[in-house]
């Protein structure tokens, strides 16, 4: 099953090194486990996306280990992909990039046909350069915010709507940021989604160390540890009781002062469900928890 990773960490950039490599459920330990491409998402300082990935597993990528520890972002959206959709290639690994916006994507859904109908009729096609689920998925929450007027979130909202109304859904947790936001969506319940907050401010004395593997490790991780920031991702990450399941159907938004916002715009259920029996047996695997 594909993992999803994204922080916000405010105005103020930060390296996730923590996070990506050395926590004890790092995002590079969890590609051990899904081996079909990793990338990460980032942002400079004047707000431009930049995106550095590879069809290859995260702990065997030395591109993703010198990335994962040099550089700094408000946001960060990191993925490793177990394929459901689309060959192992640089094209269909995630994170995608359009509008200025990153996005990454773990699940499966069908009806492609339909859903690039509809893209054509939003004349976004263009947006589509791979054979995944998820970039057209990504391509038509693109299409849906540029009618909002640049409002992501409406954006989403009006996407996975119709998503949900028509086309046969197995899972659709997603994440989307920008320099300044995150969104995450888990929808509907079929793969888990948290969240932690992380707030130094919250506690009295110095910030402690975030829990590592090693106290090598421990010593490296004080200054994300000082740091306020919201984590998204697959699975807890290491052994703070603060994180939380995120609600089926909770689309949730970080803004640049960390503030966090959930609503919950969708049905239940999308009309069309799918379980595991329902798939193919490569895209069964992949969905595998």
């Amino acid at each position: 099953m594909c993992r999803l990773f994204g922080l916000h960490a405010g105005r103020r950039p930060v390296r996730a090194t923590f996070w990506l490599l050395d926590a004890p459920d790092s995002l590079a330990t969890q590609s051990r486990r899904e081996p079909d491409g990793a990338g990460i998402g980032t942002f400079d300082d004047d707000g431009r996306a930049h995106v550095a990935k590879q069809p290859l597993a995260a702990w065997e990528d030395h591109a993703f280990a010198r990335e994962a520890r040099d550089l700094k972002s408000t946001t960060f959206l990191a993925h490793v992909r177990y394929a459901s959709t689309g060959a192992h290639t640089l094209v269909n690994t995630h994170p995608f990039e359009q509008d200025g916006r990153l996005f990454a994507h773990n699940g499966a859904f069908g009806g492609l046909d339909m859903l690039d109908q509809h893209l054509a009729a939003f004349g976004v096609t263009n947006l589509v350069h791979g054979q995944t689920d998820s970039e057209r998925l990504f391509a038509l929450i693109t299409a849906e915010s540029r009618h909002a007027g640049g409002d992501v979130g409406l954006g989403i909202t009006r996407a996975v709507t119709w998503i949900a109304r028509e086309l046969p859904v197995f899972s659709l947790n997603i994440v989307v940021t920008t320099a300044t936001d995150l969104w995450a969506l888990r929808y509907p319940a079929t793969h888990e989604l948290h969240i932690l907050q992380h707030d130094p401010d919250a506690s009295p004395g110095p910030a402690a160390p975030l829990a590592a593997r090693s106290a090598r490790i421990n010593a490296r991780s004080k200054d994300l540890a000082r740091s306020r920031h919201v984590l998204i991702a697959t699975e807890p990450m290491d052994h703070n009781p603060d994180w939380r399941l995120l609600a089926s159907g909770g689309l949730v938004h970080v803004g640049p002062d960390l503030t966090v916002a959930t609503i919950f715009p969708f049905p239940e259920s999308p009309a069309h469900p799918l379980t595991l029996a329902d798939l193919e047996p490569s895209a069964a695997a992949s969905q595998t928890p």
